[in-house]
């Protein structure tokens, strides 16, 4: 199409592969305008030309079948729908090397070594916007035709991570199983039409009692293992950072104020977003010591609430939690083939479930 840009042109036309993946792939020179390879995903199109591009297969996983029994919600030959455990890592990396989602759902979908899918950018707690990462294929457009090849893709079931949950957070994920429904469910997350609610204990109580966070996350530069909200309108701030929103509803007081039982909704999936708007609030999720939920700040917010007589019982509370209180309560998205409205709920695990009842018997009268 005349004047459009070469990246925007491939993307319309190979609908299979995302931006990113055709961005890389005409800056490392695999795309070609008659002929000529082209490095700038920026370049107009006259109208006319004949583009050629070829994207090379994904990179091979290292994960390896193994045998993890999964909560499964809801799969039919498209997606599957898993209930989290906190204690599970969605990937393998260094310190989980097995052992993770990925290691279960390879095994789960009878699939061998290295043919996991996973799309570019999106997460939910690590939630960094996906969208697809495939190989390429055939197509024409009205007045400048572009061809897509690959080094061949495996003719099986491909499942994809379209969003993930942080190791601590349990809940609901979806995965997608070919890869049209990781291209469609990826657009939904990217499109913000996906329906997700987390529920939460925080430490103390957010007033006001609902409200929206519009505040803007990037990686903390004094630990890169964390994110944090940047502030500034300087060019270098607004580079670091990306757009985050999120709301939340304080649904119940615990403990006399001490905490509080907090449903959100996130309008954008940032890495820990949550948790970062949370610390950013002045209330972090409890049991959450790398985003400020230490165990004086806890101590204090018992202390400020229901005195000295509920030191022990806060201390017992500390010392029982594994994980940061924070839970993914329902997803629900349109289903890639069918059209069909899908909604999912998941109860609370029983950690969460302990420690909610704990706060409720705790009231100031005692």
């Amino acid at each position: 199409m005349k004047g459009e840009r070469l990246d925007a042109f491939l993307v319309a036309n190979l609908p299979q592969a995302s931006r990113s993946k055709i961005q890389t792939s005409i800056k490392s020179g695999f795309v070609l305008v008659d002929g000529q390879p082209q490095l700038k995903p920026s370049l107009l199109l006259r109208g006319g030309e004949f583009v050629r591009c070829s994207l090379p297969p994904p990179p091979p996983s290292d994960a390896i079948p193994e045998d993890i029994p999964l909560d499964i919600v809801y799969e039919d030959d498209h997606v599957v729908v898993i209930n989290k455990r906190a204690d599970m890592v969605v990937h393998p990396a260094a310190g989980h090397s097995s052992g993770t989602l990925v290691n279960a759902l390879l095994f789960h979908c009878d699939l061998p070594t290295a043919v996991l899918s996973e799309a570019d950018e999106y997460s939910d707690e690590l939630d960094e916007d996906v969208e697809l990462d495939d190989t390429g294929t055939n197509a024409a457009a009205t007045s400048t035709s572009a061809s897509g090849s690959s080094g061949g893709a495996a003719p099986h079931v491909r499942p994809g991570i379209v969003h993930r949950l942080d190791k601590g957070t349990s809940g609901l994920l979806v995965v997608a199983k070919d890869e049209r429904s990781l291209k469609g469910l990826s657009k939904q997350f990217k499109d913000r039409t996906v329906k997700r609610s987390y529920l939460s204990i925080l430490c103390g109580v957010p007033d006001p009692p609902m409200a929206r966070i519009d505040a803007p996350i990037g990686r903390d530069p004094r630990d890169r293992k964390r994110q944090t909200v940047i502030e500034g309108l300087s060019n270098a701030s607004r580079n670091r950072s990306r757009h985050a929103a999120s709301k939340y509803r304080v649904r119940e007081w615990l403990a006399g104020g001490a905490c509080g039982l907090v449903e959100w909704r996130l309008e954008t999936g940032r890495t820990h977003q949550i948790r970062v708007h949370a610390k950013y609030v002045g209330h972090p999720v409890l049991g959450d010591e790398t985003y400020g939920c230490t165990s004086g700040l806890v101590l204090n917010s018992f202390q400020r609430t229901l005195g000295p007589p509920a030191q022990s019982k806060a201390k017992q509370l500390l010392a029982a939690l594994r994980r940061p209180m924070l839970h993914a309560k329902t997803l629900g998205f349109v289903h890639p083939w069918t059209g069909e409205e899908l909604l999912f709920t998941s109860d609370l695990p029983s950690d969460f479930e302990e420690v909610l009842d704990t706060l409720k018997s705790m009231n100031p009268d005692l």
